[in-house]
């Protein structure tokens, strides 16, 4: 496959995030195997695709919601999955941005190496997709939370991403394998930890949940075991809400 052509706005917008957002440090690249991996991590609000935008090992591809390449369904995503919790007072503030932002949102998201996620019949054109750049040698970078809340590190994961490995070995004969990351932006640290391969020989159902259940673990247990820090949630909430690694209130809930 040749290389993607880019825009210069895009280079621009990229260059400008690459100098002025901090450089992360990588741990446990070591845990990567020699072969295309999904690396599932916590979303860390925008700092997740950013940091694994910049500084993921190897050539990648992230999965972001589709609606941000659309210019008409940016608004309404953008401000329902990032800004509907902020205060009331200062909520027209970002139901105006979510507008503002749109043509950026389509630029990035058009240009970077992504693959757009949908929850409609679409969704059989990103697992496609998945596939196909596994199939080019890519590593695929998957943020599967949802708003149902699991412990002070992470929520819960959607796990039908995991399907994917299904699909992948019916294509190729390969079991892939799903590498757990955690990202600790006030550390500037990625962290990866040790893959869980899928195994062809059990169900769907059992392989989900198998492997998201590792795969939270996982990323729960690097982050508790790191330096004392405070951890982003997914949800877009108050900073003054935000908890530490270290919230001994939540560890008996550590799962």
């Amino acid at each position: 496959m040749t290389d993607k052509k880019v825009s210069l706005p895009y280079r621009v917008i990229k260059w400008l995030v690459k100098t002025f957002y901090p450089k992360i440090e990588v741990v446990g690249a070591e845990n990567l195997p020699d072969e295309p991996v999904i690396l599932v991590g916590n979303h860390a609000q925008m700092n997740g695709p950013i940091a694994c935008e910049l500084y993921t090992p190897g050539k990648h591809y992230i999965w972001c919601a589709g609606e941000m390449m659309h210019l008409k369904e940016v608004p309404a995503y953008a401000y329902r999955d990032f800004w509907s919790e902020k205060p009331k007072y200062i909520r027209w503030f970002y139901k105006l941005l979510s507008y503002i932002i749109a043509p950026l949102s389509v630029c990035v998201f058009n240009n970077a190496n992504t693959i757009g996620v949908y929850h409609d019949a679409r969704i059989f054109s990103t697992f496609k997709q998945t596939v196909q750049r596994l199939q080019e040698d890519n590593h695929v970078v998957i943020f599967p939370e949802h708003d149902v809340p699991r412990n002070h590190i992470i929520c819960e994961f959607q796990d039908k991403f995991i399907d994917i490995a299904k699909l992948y070995y019916k294509r190729t004969g390969k079991e892939v394998c799903f590498v757990p990351l955690y990202l600790a932006p006030e550390l500037k640290q990625m962290h990866l930890g040790t893959p869980i391969r899928y195994c062809s020989q059990s169900s769907m159902t059992e392989e989900r949940q198998r492997i998201s259940q590792y795969l939270m673990r996982e990323i729960t247990q690097i982050a508790c075991a790191l330096p004392e820090h405070t951890v982003v949630p997914y949800n877009n909430i108050s900073k003054k809400d935000y908890r530490s690694n270290k919230d001994y209130a939540a560890a008996g809930n550590i799962h």
